[in-house]
């Protein structure tokens, strides 16, 4: 995930040269066995920073490595995501694998979206059902009481290993968790992503998932898919329950950071569609009244790549911005769309099947209804509102603007930005 911090420091300590070290010895491996020794090096050193609270000398690496060494930095972006979302624990003498998943739910919705404690009877409920119809049998686990909002999840990997290390605890011991204290506040969206965030434990080689048992390897596509099924089926009516007033699409609970990735993807189109139905309920107008003005944004520096598009709608007659959603990239993402080494696995062919974020947001625009759409070419510095830090939108001739609905908008229907 191509995304370092911004302000990585230059000069980097000895526990960072140890990093840069071993992540470049994997690169350099010969032979899988000793890339295998580097990354228990590697591994062991990251779980000694993240156990004492170093965040910042992973941080200065990372971004260290992204201007000397990209191969390397990925390397130690994929460890320090493994160390900190899986670990090892030894209890009565058993050794035992747990891995922290996270369990996507797309929500959308004109009015509210839930997060927080959940009550109790629905928190038993998913976790009877996760357990009966994701994982492999002799597993055990552990699910936070609590739907968590993006803004709510762990914030950075020494928290992510924090969370990881309490919850498989209470897996293998069979405790309860208690739900935090005070949680961070959620901005309101249209659509929204929330988590479920559940350990999951086995003793160590033993599968953690149905599709990973003996009997469902050589088809684990379609155990997988089915499972999936099985989990949305069951457990949507308490979801539902949990989130009133809002469509729901249950994603596959995976890896926490491959799960939230994901789904940083897919609530993107969905975001698209939400904002459409709303403006057009709201305002009582047709799709085909409305612009889409679509810009690029990143920082200010002449090169700097473009980190996200803001589409800022209109009313076809007038310039003013009514509304306005943001379309993040995510890891090697940019604007031409996925870098060339992102194509090998799916062969030359797909060089002519290949879309650009643009090409994306404007099919999911088209597919609403949308069909007068303003691109800028121009690239824009990403600046928010002084006053509520909303995101500012490119008008349809270029200037930025907060988005404000219209004077007579009906009272009563929550505006998000």
């Amino acid at each position: 995930m191509r995304r370092p911090s911004k302000d990585s420091s230059h000069k980097l300590t000895a526990d960072s040269q140890r990093l840069v070290t071993f992540a470049q010895a994997i690169v350099q491996a010969a032979s899988r066995l000793e890339e295998r020794s580097w990354e228990h090096s590697l591994d062991t050193q990251l779980q000694k920073l993240l156990k004492t609270g170093h965040q910042d000398t992973i941080d200065n690496t990372l971004g260290s490595l992204f201007k000397e060494d990209l191969n390397a930095y990925d390397v130690l972006m994929d460890c320090v995501e493994a160390v900190s979302e899986s670990t090892v624990i030894t209890h009565e003498d058993v050794r035992y694998d747990a891995l922290l998943v996270a369990v996507p739910i797309l929500a959308w919705t004109r009015f509210s979206i839930a997060s927080g404690a959940m009550a109790g009877d629905a928190h038993g409920v998913l976790s009877a059902h996760f357990a009966a119809h994701l994982l492999a049998d002799g597993t055990k686990m552990a699910m936070a009481p609590t739907l968590y909002s993006i803004d709510q999840l762990p914030r950075s990997h020494v928290e992510t290993y924090v969370k990881t290390q309490k919850l498989a605890l209470a897996a293998l011991k069979g405790t309860a968790v208690k739900p935090s204290s005070k949680e961070a506040e959620t901005a309101p969206f249209l659509a929204d992503t929330r988590y479920l965030l559940v350990a999951v434990v086995a003793p160590s080689g033993a599968p953690l998932f149905r599709w990973q048992t003996p009997s469902s390897q050589l088809d684990f596509i379609a155990e997988r898919s089915a499972a999936l099924e099985q989990w949305r089926t069951q457990a949507t009516p308490t979801i539902a329950r949990l989130l009133p007033g809002c469509g729901l699409e249950l994603l596959l609970p995976e890896a926490y950071y491959v799960a939230c990735r994901e789904a940083d993807k897919l609530i993107r189109p969905v975001s698209v569609r939400a904002a459409v139905h709303y403006l057009t309920h709201t305002l009582a107008v047709e799709p085909s009244e409305l612009r889409a003005v679509i810009a690029g944004f990143g920082e200010e520096a002449a090169d700097s790549q473009v980190d996200e598009y803001r589409i800022a709608f209109t009313l076809r007659q007038t310039p003013d911005v009514i509304y306005g959603i943001v379309w993040p990239l995510y890891g090697q993402e940019d604007e031409d769309g996925t870098p060339i080494e992102g194509l090998i696995q799916v062969g030359i062919a797909a060089l002519d099947k290949q879309k650009t974020p643009v090409d994306e947001i404007i099919e999911h625009l088209n597919a609403a209804g949308v069909t007068q759409i303003k691109r800028h070419a121009e690239r824009f510095v990403g600046e928010y509102c002084d006053d509520c830090g909303a995101p500012l939108f490119a008008d349809p001739v270029g200037e930025l603007a907060h988005a404000e609905m219209p004077e007579d908008t009906p009272q009563g229907t929550e505006h998000f930005h």
